[in-house]
Formats: structure tokens, sequence, C-alpha cells
């Protein structure tokens, strides 16, 4: 049994459903089907999501919000009119949008919410009411119907274990099963949204809970990239990665998948393939627990800015006992993470994401790292850029850090800090946000462009 998830613009239009009808039909182990909304039609097009969150919060203002309404309604309506199909299933779409705007709204949140999944549902029921007229047995499944229950947290909602004991009875139903992306249910009955990239969690569940063979993820690329392919041209395609490299490359920009959104199918030793609905013959890339390493010490590099960087210094630091707890629960008081920790054994910088740190934060945090922990010196410095150079590889390549140290310095970037990753999978160096694009570059010709050469 197959898992297939289809993303946004692989359902934009009656043309691209056309193509996910063949590519289900084509392989009878595809099971169940989970859908996203209906994706973007061209550059300037708004997301139908985009449209709905609109609509939710016009909504609870007391605005009208029948111009996003016909907008919403209009975008399935002009993928049924493509694919021949009654008005019947854009009148329940409809409907169900106006039973929503007229909810209730006594916990806004709650409200938007279910307004935001909205996308997501209407469109699994017009995919099935198009396989259906086609004359293939499918069914809309809903995630309540399903016993797919999760945590009460908005936005970043966490399946509950024995959702996927619910799960595997999907097994047992005939037909194709089209199940809507991206939320869940409380067990009080709300609905509960997944954190951005959320189909491709519930796809990722699902895959876990029916016990599937194989989880499919089409999109509308080849395969995976080495390289974010608008820094680099015609980059490297990975055929096959780990687990672990994948999440390595989600967390430092990789815009494939969230790094969260394989977890389940990772704990249920489920292989993903991500695949491209606009060419389904291509192999794609593979995603596995284990791979044999026959490309070198690196499968990827990846880069994100937006981060900064508090910088501690102390004289013997390493000799006093809970400074780094110390420092952490300054950060935690002020409910900020961190992302890296290199550290010397009298200094130590912390690497945040930057949105976190505004001036008054700024002001107020340093002054007390500066009066509790009695530093000689507290720096910050913002505008970095993080690029991350992973691959399984690494631990049993010599030299690997070397290259990619002189990579950057024959093209005159300075390296802010660089810290590796316990696991030897990942290698993390720190620039300024404008050498990014330039620092990708160099990393990329060392390792790949020269193996190609």
């Amino acid at each position: 049994m197959k898992v297939a998830k289809f993303g946004g613009s692989s359902l934009a239009s009656g043309k691209q459903l056309e193509k996910v009808y063949q590519i289900v039909l084509s392989d009878p182990e595809r099971k169940v089907i989970v859908v996203s909304a209906p994706g973007k039609r061209h550059g300037d097009d708004i997301k139908v999501t985009d449209l709905l969150i609109t609509m939710g919060e016009k909504s609870l203002k007391g605005e009208s919000v029948q111009q996003e309404l016909e907008a919403v309604v209009e975008r399935y309506a002009q993928i049924a009119k493509e694919l021949t199909l009654n008005e019947e299933i854009i009148d329940k779409i409809r409907k169900n949008l106006i039973d929503l705007i007229n909810g209730d709204k006594s916990e806004p949140t709650l409200y938007i919410e279910a307004l935001k999944a909205a996308g997501e549902d209407n469109n699994a029921k017009l995919v099935a009411a198009f396989f259906n007229a086609r004359g293939k047995e499918a069914h809309y499944v809903n995630p309540k119907e399903a016993g797919l229950f999760v945590t009460n947290e908005p936005g970043n909602a966490q399946v509950l274990p024995e959702s996927y004991e619910n799960l595997y009875r999907l097994r047992d139903r005939s037909g194709i099963l089209i199940v809507p992306g991206f939320f869940g249910y409380s067990k009080d009955g709300s609905v509960l949204t997944f954190s951005r990239s959320g189909s491709d969690i519930t796809g990722s569940i699902l895959a876990n809970g029916v016990k599937a063979d194989l989880y499919e993820n089409f999109t509308d690329v080849d395969a995976v990239y080495s390289v974010n392919p608008s820094i680099v041209k015609q980059p490297k395609e990975i055929s096959e990665l780990t687990y672990r490299e994948m999440r390595e490359l989600s967390y430092a920009g990789f815009s494939v998948f969230h790094d969260e959104a394989l977890i389940p199918a990772f704990r249920a030793g489920i292989p993903v393939n991500v695949k491209n609905t606009n060419n389904p013959s291509a192999p794609g890339t593979r995603i596995v627990n284990n791979r044999e390493n026959k490309n070198g010490p690196v499968i990827g590099i990846a880069s994100d800015d937006g981060f900064c960087s508090i910088y501690i210094s102390k004289y013997m630091m390493n000799r006093e006992i809970g400074f780094g707890r110390k420092l952490l629960q300054i950060l935690e008081d002020y409910g900020m993470s961190y992302e890296h920790i290199p550290s010397g054994i009298d200094d130590m910088t912390v690497i945040l994401r930057e949105h976190q740190l505004n001036e008054e934060t700024e002001a107020e945090v340093l002054q007390r790292i500066k009066d509790e922990l009695h530093a000689d010196e507290v720096t910050i410095e913002r505008h970095l850029a993080l690029i991350m150079v992973v691959g399984e590889g690494m631990r049993h390549n010599v030299g690997t850090t070397s290259r990619a140290s002189k990579a950057l310095a024959q093209e005159g970037i300075n390296i802010d800090m660089i810290n590796q990753g316990s696991s030897e999978v990942s290698m993390m160096f720190g620039v300024k946000a404008h050498d990014e694009k330039r620092a990708v570059q160099a990393l990329y010709n060392e390792f790949f462009a020269k193996v190609l050469a």
C-alpha cells in the first residue's frame, strides 16, 4: 500500500487534476491520497488559504466577506468547469464556507483555524467527486471520521498517539480514499491545523497509521536538489538521502519539506519518494533510514538568513559550574530558543533567530548577562546567515572541513563561526548575510562542480 500526497501546484487547475487522476490510476497500490488546497495558478495569484484567513479576519471585525467568499468559490468552480463536473459539488463547497463564516466566533483563534482548514477540506471533496465522475470508486474521508486526533495547539497541532491505531482501520475501506491535509481534530471536536507544510505532515502521519510500504510526495520538481536552484544554476539532483540528512537540510532552508513533516514516517521506517506530478516517470528522490555512500562526503548544502549571535566572554568560564544553565535561563525567561552554541574555554556564542530580539529585549538581555553572569564582554551581531553542509559521508572522510574553509577563503568570505553537529552529519558555517549566496556557490563548486567536471 502506498500513501500519495499531492501539493497545491498539482491541484491548481483541472488540467493538473487530470494528471493526478492518471498517476493514481497507474498504480493500484495508491490507496490513500492526501490533498492540499488548490495552489497558485500563476505568480500573481493569491493562495486559497490566504483568502480564507482574510475572510475570517474580516468576519471577526464584522466586515463584509462577500468578495473573498466569491473568490474562493470561483477557484473551485473553475476547476470543476474544466473537469465538466456538475454544480452539485460547488453548491456543497459554498454551503460549507457560508456555514463556517456564520459559525461560533466566541473563540476567534479556533474560528480562524476552521476557515484555514477549509481549503484542503473542500478540495478533498472536489477530488473525490472528480474520481467518482470518471467511474472510479473514491471516498472523501474527513480527519475526524478517520480518527486523526491532535493536541489543542492552534497552528502547531501535534498528532496524538492513539490516532495511529484509528488510522490503521482505513486499510479495510474500499476504493480510493481522499483525505484533506493540514489539519486534525482535538478530542472536543475543534479543528486544529499543523504548522507550515501541514499537508506533508498529514501524509506522513497517514503513512505511519496505515503501515504503508511507501509514502509518495508529489510536487512540481523532478527531485530534491543538492542546493537551492535559485542560487546555483542547474544543481545536481539527489537520488537518495537519509531522513537525518533531509532534516538537517530542511532546518537550514530547504523548501521541499518542513523539518517536522517526515518524523511520523521516519519513526515507522517508511521510505519517502519525492516525485513530480508533471513528470511522473522521473525516479525522483528517495528518503530512507540508511543509504550507501556513493557520492562523496556531502549530499547537500542549504542556507538561511535572519540569525544573530550573542557572544559572551569570561575568564575561567570553563571552571564556573552552572554558567551555561544560567545563560540559557535568561533566554528562557524571554521565551527565546537557541539554534547553536559554539564555545571555547573562556567564551561562548549563542545563535538565535533574529526576530526574537527587538531593541528593547536586546538591551534587557545583554544587561542581565552582564549583571548576573559578571561577563567580561557581551556583544551581539545581527544579519547573519547560516550555511549547512550536510552528508552522512562526512563521518568517514578526512579533510571535509578543510575543503569547505578553503573554498570560502578563496572567495574572500570570512567565517564568523563554525560548528559541527555531534552526529558528524552536518557542519554549520556562520557568515554575513550579504555573503550567503557567494558562500553557497563556493561550497557547491568545491563539493559538486569539481566532481561533475
